[in-house]
């Protein structure tokens, strides 16, 4: 089996409005693709993720590790990379690592990162000497902020490969990044009798 330290590492990501893959191989991403839709990732991921491995000449018992996005964002999105990632995983006996949107967009080791959320908000996140520090937080939208992550595939990969490299002991298994609560509430009208 390959170090952590040279995976070979498919990283995904459905958190936003598309479909995102990266394939690291030897330290270099040989296929990715970027897709943008605003429905269908479910339909579209495992498709997606068979091409770009077909792509690269390689089959799935070929890959040491996986990368999967795992927000903030679309709620649903997260939910169905997590799943697939975690599905994997288990099926192939390999390591998965989750990345945050925080950590592909932060550009130095330490300062704040800023993403764009719903209702003119921004997810907050503060970094220092490359970690999280603190908890992230939902604040209103900044004037400047960038509505997507330049090379998102390539950052994913490469970040995804950094983490398990920098892992000691047991990789937890991929969780999603909820900024806040969900918008949906349970219903307040009781259940209907069920009369047998």
């Amino acid at each position: 089996m390959t170090s952590m330290q040279d995976p070979t590492l498919l990283a995904f990501d459905t958190s936003g409005p598309h479909v995102t893959a990266a394939l690291l191989r030897a330290g270099r991403v040989v296929a990715r693709r970027h897709e943008a839709m605003k429905r269908g990732q479910a339909e579209n991921l495992m498709p997606i993720l068979e091409a770009l491995l077909a792509e690269a000449g390689l089959a799935w018992g070929d890959l040491t590790a996986l990368g999967v996005g795992i927000g903030p964002g679309n709620f649903t999105g997260i939910r169905i990379s997590v799943a697939a990632a975690r599905g994997l995983a288990l099926a192939l006996q390999i390591p998965a690592v989750g990345v945050s949107s925080f950590e592909l967009a932060r550009e130095a080791e330490s300062g704040e990162v800023f993403l764009p959320a719903p209702r003119d908000m921004a997810y907050a996140q503060a970094f220092s000497e490359g970690q999280p520090s603190g908890p992230p937080r939902l604040l209103p939208r900044p004037e400047a902020l960038a509505e997507s992550i330049a090379d998102l595939p390539e950052r994913l990969a490469s970040r995804a490969a950094a983490l398990l490299a920098r892992a000691s002991g047991p990789i937890p298994r991929p969780a999603p990044l909820y900024v806040k609560a969900p918008d949906a509430a349970p219903a307040r009208d009781a259940p209907p009798e069920i009369v047998g």
